[in-house]
């Protein structure tokens, strides 16, 4: 005699996410504007339960010199302004600094 079992496939519980239930809340040292623009941060937010985000000069130097995510606004800053250096990356960063609060309000909302 046999017996049909239903298995059903195990669900995997992301252990970032399970972190929460520790109280600890996970945040990246990182900011980039594709990591914004390809939706990869709503997913870490989403996915990974991404509390929050860091960033300093430093790491706003490493995103900008090393990918092509910022040649088109630089272009543009540069134009006819009379923008400094430092009057460029506080846009730039600003620009990405709202951007990726826009997508932690829901953090914000949900944890009050």
């Amino acid at each position: 005699m046999s017996t049909s079992a239903t298995i059903r496939p195990a669900t995997a519980v992301n252990p970032l996410k399970t972190l929460s239930k520790y109280g600890q809340s996970v945040w990246l040292d990182y900011i980039r504007r594709s990591l914004i623009a390809s939706g990869e941060l709503h997913r870490m937010i989403e996915e990974d339960g991404l509390g929050g985000m860091t960033s300093n000069p430093a790491i706003f130097e490493k995103a900008i010199t090393g990918s092509t995510d910022y040649t088109e606004a630089l272009l543009e800053l540069q134009s006819p302004k009379d923008l400094d250096a430092m009057a460029i990356y506080e846009r730039l960063a600003i620009k990405d600094i709202q951007d990726a609060a826009d997508f932690l309000r829901s953090v914000y909302n949900r944890t009050n």
